[in-house]
């Protein structure tokens, strides 16, 4: 079985924001050699989201509002957490929404995905260095 392990990393200016980072996680496969297996792909920051949907701006704004109904951003008093000095409660949440991770079955040498899915890196607390894994493993 082969194995092969790569990081990207992310700086987003913004407090959030989504990148489409299909292209970058196919080239990791194309690098591994793997034409059958699996495809870990996950944030590893606690504010971060990794996820699959479609690539529609109208879709990446409905998001946008959406998690800021589900976990608003102020005012900061309302969370727990926020009382240790932090900002970024709703961050927290809004990741646990979105989710860590997604995991694609490598067929073909190519991701199986189905129509119009793309992966994406969502930011929920930018403006510091965060970094996703990309591990691949199969024949």
């Amino acid at each position: 079985m082969k194995s092969h392990r790569q990081e990207l990393w992310f700086q987003i200016p913004g407090r959030r924001g989504f990148v489409n980072i299909t292209p970058e996680v196919e080239a990791a496969l194309e690098a591994s050699g793997v034409g059958e297996g699996l495809c870990l792909v996950n944030a590893m920051h606690i504010t971060a989201s990794v996820f699959i949907n479609d690539d529609e701006s109208g879709l990446h704004q409905d998001y946008e509002q959406w998690l800021e109904r589900l976990a608003p951003h102020a005012p900061l008093g309302q969370y727990q957490h926020n009382r240790t000095g932090e900002d970024n409660a709703d961050a927290h949440l809004k990741r646990q929404v979105m989710g860590r991770e997604v995991v694609v079955a490598v067929s073909g040498g190519r991701l199986d995905l189905g129509p119009w899915e793309q992966i994406f890196y969502g930011e929920f607390d930018g403006g510091r260095r965060k970094r996703v894994l990309i591990k691949i493993i199969g024949e």
